[in-house]
This record gives structure tokens, C-alpha cells and sequence, in this order.
């Protein structure tokens, strides 16, 4: 390989210099890093601090051997990879960081290969403030090969980087991830109505919320297992689970008690309550009937 091949293998491409990804592409502009973004003002913090500007998407595919993706859409996805498959060279590895539709992310990989470009949806987790500071999560789809070529550079901005696949496996996870994320944007709306109509201040509320869950690491503190089957009775965490069940029930009761009282519709906690045992994986154990 010549020396000018094994440069450009080494530097990095980022496409896309929004509010997440700019950011994440700061972390990289020692590392031979080129920009593009539609608009020629996004890039110039990136240029002012050692990044170089690309006038195209094909001219940073033809510059880099890492292309990292950040964009709106699925649609702006496949417009970017179009230009992409048709100017990089065979070994790019083509990384899509915006969240897309599991079947986008396997179309493109088909589409990539005739041309020897690898591609990984690497969907990421943290927000503005994860970009920011280095911390976000990356949960990255695509063969093992492409993955090691990607860990490094993901490290630059992320400092969780986790290989969950075949492609199409990052944005599987990215999807039930934010599943739980804006669900829980609904359940703490219904969760103010309640303190609201209680004469509770939403904004303590708030920070009590904000408080504990980064103690307590909130509904990912139950996520300990790798099934969803029903917890044996010797598992380790039957007694555990056993507890927060308990707990929960009692509590949620409370709630709905509450609620009755003052006239606040509260369905997701009535679901909740429902499902919560069976949830935990303790199914016919003190179920209870939706609604």
C-alpha cells in the first residue's frame, strides 16, 4: 500500500455537522479528520480547530477510510451513500450514526458490497451533552472486521462502543432503546398531570426525577438479564425482583388511589400495574387485569 493509500485509510470522514454531529466530529481533528455539511458554516470551528474542508460528500468518500454518517433521515442516508459507494475506494467502511429503519441500514450494506465498502449502522445514545463531552454510547451493527476498523475512532467521542451484530443490530437496539425513552417522556407526563393537580412544584419534581434516576440508574437497573423468560424461583435475582415487584404494586396502588381522587386519567400507571409482575418476569405471580 502506498503511503498516500495507508493515509487515507487512516483519516477520518464526517458528513453531517448538526448539533450531534459536530460535536462527536470535534473529538477526531487530530486524526485526520475531513468535514462536509451542506452548509459551509458548520464546518468552520472544525476547519478553524485542524479539521479539513471537503466541497462534497464524494470528496471526503475519496479521502477517508472511515466515513461516519450523521444526518436526519433515511432519506438523507441513502443520498449520502449514493455518493459515497461511487467515490470511495474498495475497504471504506462506510458508519451510520442517525437513527433509521432497520431494513435501510440491511439495503444499504447489500448495496455497498459489489463495491467493497463495509457498511455499519452505528446508532448512537447520549444527546447533545454525550457528544459534547466524549461520553455517548454507540451500539454498532456489522461484521467483526468493520467493527475493529470503527472501535477507535467511536472511542474518540464515545466512551461506551458495543458490537451487537450482524448490520441492521445497532439499529435494532437503538430503536427498543428509545422506546423506553420517549415512553417514559409519556409516563412523566402523566406522572405531572398528578403532582400538578396534587399542588406539587413540577419543577422539584423534576429535579428529584433527575436526582435519583442518576443514582439509582433508573429502569436500566432492572435490565440485568439476558431473557425475558420467566425468573426460576433459584435464579439469583428472584428474590430481588420478588422485592421490586412488591414494591412497585404497593406503590402504583397508591397512585392510582391518588389519581381517583383528584380526577387525573392516569391509563399508563393503570398498565403498569398490570403488567409489572409479569414484566419483572414474575408471570402468575399477583398479576393483575389491565385497565
Amino acid at each position: 500500500m502506498s503511503a498516500d493509500r495507508a493515509g487515507s485509510a487512516r483519516t477520518v470522514g464526517f458528513v453531517g455537522l448538526g448539533q450531534m454531529g459536530a460535536p462527536m466530529a470535534a473529538h477526531l481533528v487530530d486524526r485526520g479528520l475531513v468535514v462536509y455539511d451542506t452548509r459551509a458554516e458548520a464546518a468552520a470551528p472544525l476547519v478553524k480547530a485542524g479539521a479539513r474542508a471537503a466541497r462534497s460528500v464524494a470528496e471526503v468518500a475519496a479521502s477517508a477510510g472511515l466515513v461516519s454518517v450523521m444526518v436526519r433521515d433515511d432519506a438523507q442516508v441513502n443520498e449520502v451513500a449514493a455518493e459515497v459507494l461511487a467515490s470511495a475506494r474498495p475497504g471504506t467502511v462506510l458508519a451510520v450514526h442517525s437513527t433509521i429503519g432497520v431494513r435501510t441500514a440491511e439495503e444499504l450494506a447489500e448495496r455497498a458490497r459489489p463495491y467493497g465498502i463495509e457498511v455499519v449502522d452505528a446508532p448512537v445514545s447520549g444527546g447533545f451533552m454525550g457528544a459534547s463531552a466524549g461520553t455517548l454510547a454507540v451500539m454498532a451493527g456489522g461484521s467483526d472486521e468493520a467493527f475493529e476498523r470503527c472501535r477507535e475512532p467511536f472511542g474518540a467521542w464515545a466512551d461506551l462502543v458495543l458490537h451487537m451484530g450482524p448490520v441492521g443490530a445497532g439499529t435494532r437496539t437503538k430503536l427498543a432503546r428509545n422506546l423506553l425513552h420517549f415512553a417514559a417522556f409519556s409516563a412523566a407526563a402523566e406522572a405531572q398531570r398528578l403532582a400538578e393537580a396534587s399542588g406539587v412544584s413540577l419543577r422539584k419534581l423534576g429535579r428529584i426525577v433527575r436526582h435519583t434516576d442518576a443514582i439509582t440508574g433508573g429502569a436500566g437497573s432492572i435490565m440485568l438479564r439476558s431473557t425475558t423468560a420467566p425468573v426460576e424461583p433459584d435464579d439469583e435475582l428472584y428474590a430481588i425482583l420478588r422485592h421490586v415487584r412488591d414494591l412497585g404494586e404497593k406503590d402504583l396502588s397508591l397512585a392510582l388511589d391518588l389519581a381517583e381522587s383528584l380526577g387525573v386519567d392516569a391509563p399508563f400507571a393503570r398498565l403498569a400495574l398490570g403488567r409489572l409482575a409479569a414484566g419483572l418476569g414474575l408471570a402468575g405471580e399477583g398479576e393483575r387485569a389491565d385497565g
